[in-house]
């Protein structure tokens, strides 16, 4: 059971079968959405309906936003701030910051300075570090090498979404397919005359533990991570939803889909077993990922918890670092620091943000997004944020003007903390960076800070309404 939350078996029962798994990890308070399982906040109004769909309206950011659109009054954006940070159902530890994409002028703020649990708005760190540090087009490859006679490795490289049939070229989970390796495996073994061979699984890329300490065992039984290794099908999902229930060994269990595959092609596997591919083993086969701008993409619109963990390990190997737990969060903050982004008082636990125990400012997100969004190789990590109305975590929230459509943001959620950081246009065209904290939230989930959150961010784009 998550933290802090308990509950009746009947009510977990009815949760569950109404909702599905999604549904079960809303209800727990680690992902997002409108379910909870602590008590409900006075009697809010339900959120609008959404409109029907419409294609969002082009946002220009970094040096491509408007310059001549005005500025917001910052008295009036300060008073927005100053009346969300001490909403009853902010609870008492809450930071905020507004700036000017632009010039990076502080319109309002309220305890920027001071860290505290991000949850998951951690994974624009890993988003905005993995851009820097391996380069948007960079992809990663998953290969079987010959070490002898009759012996083959499958080496994982760090993709956690191969495909288990065939890769899809226009696909970012799948890009990569099992059995485009598997041709090109049995192709070389036939041309050699081999049709029996051992296989071995070298998931030596990544070190240190698969599961972090941190996570709470409810976190892996219920499938809101799976355990981080360089190998996986689907990112380890057992079927296929949000956050199904994941496999307990991703790398043996690829290497087993890979095995039938084999012997589909007549290539019959003997054994399984994990080793180390040795230096100069030759190269028989070879599948690519998407780049590294796609599954950044993919990880912020879904906030997926393994393919973050995973890209943080990916940029700790790249600056010499073990791919481990430890290795990860502090390639990640070294990266943020070449950024110009001062990372004192920063402390992350993991990449993903699940685990409690890490600490950013509001002050720290607010400076990674505007100084991704004026960076044509980080602009993305801004950009394929989700869209207030429109799709990811936000398609419920930001439903009517003025935000609707404006808003490209990440959220954050986890018992007792609720954040949101990205960018806002006003109705008046000017685009704004924000992030809001709030890490000791009262009893009652995620929907009511979520609604003073969403008023702020409102009134910030234009909306004269009061908070709730």
């Amino acid at each position: 059971m998550a933290r802090g939350a308990r509950v009746g078996a009947a009510l977990v029962a009815v949760l569950l079968v109404g909702a599905g798994g999604y549904g079960a990890a809303d209800a727990y308070d680690r992902v997002p959405g409108l379910l909870t399982l602590a008590p409900p906040p006075p009697s809010p109004s339900p959120f609008p309906t959404p409109p029907a769909a419409v294609p969002p309206p082009a946002i220009q950011v970094g040096a491509d936003a408007a310059t001549d659109a005005p500025v917001p009054d910052a008295a009036v954006v300060q008073a927005a701030v100053d009346a969300a940070v001490v909403h009853p159902w902010m609870g008492s530890s809450v930071g905020a910051l507004v700036v000017d994409q632009l010039t990076g002028d502080v319109l309002a703020g309220s305890s920027a300075e001071v860290p505290r649990e991000p949850a998951s708005t951690a994974k624009i760190l890993t988003a905005v570090a993995a851009l820097r540090a391996l380069g948007p087009e960079r992809t990663v490859e998953t290969v079987v090498v010959q070490e002898g006679p009759g012996r083959i490795v499958l080496v994982g490289g760090g993709d956690v979404m191969l495909a288990a049939g065939a890769g899809d070229p226009t696909a970012t989970n799948g890009r990569a397919g099992l059995a485009d390796l598997a041709d090109q495996t049995a192709r070389a073994l036939g041309l050699a005359g081999v049709a029996e061979v051992s296989l071995g699984v070298d998931e030596s890329l990544f070190s240190g533990p698969a599961v972090s300490p941190g996570w709470d065992p409810a976190d892996l039984s219920q499938g809101f991570v799976a355990p981080v290794t360089p190998l996986q099908v689907n990112i380890a999902k057992t079927r296929e939803e949000p956050y199904p229930p994941r496999h307990a060994d991703p790398s043996l269990h690829a290497a087993g889909v890979f095995a039938g595959l084999l012997a589909e092609r007549g290539i019959a596997v003997t054994a399984t077993e994990r080793r180390t591919a040795p230096d100069g083993a030759t190269r028989i086969a070879v599948v690519e990922s998407a780049p590294v701008r796609d599954v950044a993409d993919y990880l912020l619109r879904t906030s997926d918890n393994t393919v973050s963990e995973a890209l943080g390990r990916l940029v700790a190997v790249e600056q010499g670092l073990p791919g481990s737990f430890e290795g990860a969060t502090r390639a990640i903050l070294v990266e943020i620091g070449r950024l110009g982004v001062d990372p004192a008082g920063a402390v992350l636990v993991d990449a993903s943000g699940l685990a409690e125990g890490s600490m950013l400012s509001a002050r720290q997100l607010v400076e990674v997004l505007r100084v991704a969004a004026l960076d044509p190789a980080l602009r993305s990590a801004v950009v394929d944020l989700p869209i207030g109305g429109w799709e990811g975590t936000l398609e419920d929230r930001f439903t009517e003007a003025p935000a609707l459509g404006l808003v490209r943001a990440k959220t954050g959620s986890l018992t007792g903390t609720t954040s949101l950081a990205g960018t806002v246009v006003t109705d008046q065209g000017r685009q704004l960076v924000f992030a809001v904290l709030a890490d000791a939230t009262p009893p009652g989930g995620q929907l009511g800070p979520r609604r003073v959150i969403d008023a702020l961010v409102q009134q910030v784009a234009g909306c004269e309404c009061p908070l709730p």
